[in-house]
Order: C-alpha cells, then structure tokens, then sequence
C-alpha cells in the first residue's frame, strides 16, 4: 500500500502553517517516505491575535473558533493542491495546540477535523493526543514514533521548535520528551525589535550572559522532574517568562541567556552519558539560529547534523502526515515508553469522506 498524504502542522511560536505533501510506503519491511511538496503559510496578525487569545474566551466563542480555524486549514489545503492534480488519500492535522495541562488530563488543538474534511473535502484525521492523555500519558511529544520508524539512523533527533525535544532509543525503548522552551521565547524577546524572529541568533549574539538569571533559570523545577513529560504555553507564560521580568537587563542580555541556558539543558539533559560519534539529527526552527547551533555544539562536545531544508522546516508535518498511515493502518502511533500512557495507542480520530 503506498498512501499519498497532506500533512499538517502549527506549532506554538506561530510562525505559520506547515503544510507538507509525502507518500508513505513498505519496503523491505520499513517504512520509507517520500516528499513531494511542502509550504509554510504564515499568519496574518488577525490570525496571530486570535490563536495567541483563544484560551480566553468563553466556551460559545472558543466552538466557533475550532470551527473557524478547521475552515481556515482546509482552505490553506485547498490553496495547497490547487496546482496540482496528484490524488490525496487522506489529511492528517496536528491542529494548534491551546491548552495542554496533561496532570489534569486536559489537552486541546484547535482546528475542528469535520471542519476541515468538509472545506477540502478530503477525508481528514486529527486529534492525535487526547487518547494518550485520557491513559494518564502525556499526548507529547507524538513525533518518535516517526523518529523510530523513519529516522532511525541517527542515535538522537532533536527539534528545536517552540519547544526543545528529543527523541532517542534505550534498551530497546523509544525514550523522548520536552527539554525547554526554544522559538517561544527567543521570538518573543525578537519581538521587542519588531522582527518575527532572531535571524541567526545575531541579537542573542550582541548580548551578555547574566550568571544570576542563568542559575535560575538552570534551576526550575521542571529540570527535575522524572521522564516522561511536556511543556505547554502556560508553563512558559506562567513560570518562565516571569522570571525575565524580575531583572532589569538589556533585551540582548536577556536573549543572550536564554540561548546559553538552552544549550545547558540540551547538553546536560541528553548528551552526559553519550559517545562522541554519535549521530544527531537537528530540525525545526531553531536549527537556522547559527548561534544557537554553534553554542549547543560547543557545550555539548557534540557534532549536530543539519539535514536539508525540507526535512528541517517540514519534518513535524511530514511525522503527522505518517501518525495518519499508522491510525489507518491500525498499527500504534503513540509509545507509552514516551508519554507515559498506560499502553500504546492509536491516536486519531478519522472524519471520512
């Protein structure tokens, strides 16, 4: 069977829309992939405020919202294969995370699949972590079990995302989680300059590190936490970004900081106990922030590799994309040996046309 598939991804630094299409097929017994297209739609500054405020509405104006913005996908999917006539089996969407408190059992993505399967009129599957959170997991990180299946090469694949996380196999068992905040807080910090984002880590670069806020950031009680867990917008609005404020420093000081602190908690956190020819693969974001890059290599004693653009900007989409083939394959898409969940599970629910 080989499966022709749009996937979908938003991450929580807004910086737009992933959209990816990939064939997935069996061979030799792996599964294999194949890019054919991608594209990033960014957000208009509508779009923006009303993700960046959706978890404060009211429970009428947040519905219509989740319906508003699987409209607003399927629309982008619509844009997306209009100049091509190539036969889509199915969709598959992360969907923009909004709240994500998994202790509580409660996680939600906006982006209604009905919604969306209605607009492109394609079948769509979509709301790939609720399952695993009602199992008592922590529905994140979703991305290992194509790190497993697609990307077993390398030794650990790191994201670096609105959130740092890693993906890596011990005694047999995919171990991943959430490590720090990354893109989500160096874009807001960006933000202050009016640019979207820190090219190349070059206002990061011009500052200074405050040793005070770095040992307190280094710090902070999630650092300590056992395997497995995740990190969400509310932990960064509520307990990181806080911290920021209590030190009157330049922006740059700031920024400068936090990329040290980063390359710290990446470095202690995956790299302590690692050979030095181990195989790294770095994606997202955060991998065209040279300065970032270059500072994690140094602390850690570590050569990262930084693949082609497509597998970098696109590699989440593409994972999605593949959680879709193994929820219709009925074959396990989220690893308790990751979330924690009671078992492995299917996550998925599949609105079809």
């Amino acid at each position: 069977m080989k499966y022709s598939v749009i996937g979908l991804m938003s991450g929580t630094s807004l910086d737009g829309v992933d959209l990816i299409h990939a064939l997935f097929y069996r061979q030799n017994n792996a599964w294999k992939y194949e890019i054919k297209s991608a594209k990033t739609y960014s957000y208009s500054d509508e779009w923006k405020q009303k993700l960046r405020t959706a978890h404060q509405l009211n429970a009428l104006a947040f519905v219509n919202l989740h319906n508003e913005y699987g409209e607003y996908l399927g629309n982008l999917i619509n844009l997306f294969t209009s100049s091509y006539l190539q036969e889509i089996d199915f969709v598959a969407s992360h969907g923009h995370t909004i709240f994500h408190q998994p202790e509580k059992k409660v996680t939600f993505q906006l982006g209604n699949g009905a919604s969306i399967a209605a607009t492109c009129n394609k079948t769509t599957i979509c709301d790939f972590r609720t399952l695993d959170v009602a199992l008592g997991g922590q529905g994140a990180p979703l991305v290992p079990i194509g790190d497993d299946l697609l990307f077993s090469k390398y030794d650990f694949c790191i994201n670096l995302g609105g959130f740092a996380n890693v993906s890596y196999k011990k005694n047999s068992k995919r171990i991943a989680y959430d490590i720090c905040a990354v893109n989500s807080v160096a874009n807001h910090f960006a933000n202050f300059f009016e640019m979207e984002y820190d090219k190349d880590g070059e206002i990061g670069k011009r500052g200074k590190v405050n040793e005070k806020l770095l040992n307190e950031l280094n710090n902070l009680a999630f650092y300590k936490e056992v395997k497995p867990k995740s990190l969400g917008r509310e932990w960064v609005e509520n307990q990181f970004l806080p911290i920021f404020d209590t030190y009157t420093l330049k922006i740059e000081d700031k920024l400068r900081t936090f990329y040290e602190h980063i390359a710290i908690e990446i470095s202690d956190s995956i790299f302590v106990n690692a050979k030095n020819d181990v195989k790294i693969l770095v994606t997202g974001g955060g991998a065209y922030n040279k300065f970032l890059i270059a500072k994690i290599s140094e602390i850690s004693k570590k050569e990262l590799t930084l693949p082609n653009e497509l597998v970098i900007d696109f590699k989440e989409a593409l994972i999605f994309g593949f959680l879709g083939v193994l929820r219709l394959e009925k074959e396990k898409n989220c690893l308790k040996s990751v979330t924690g969940a009671k078992y492995d599970n299917f996550g998925g629910i599949i609105y079809q046309l």
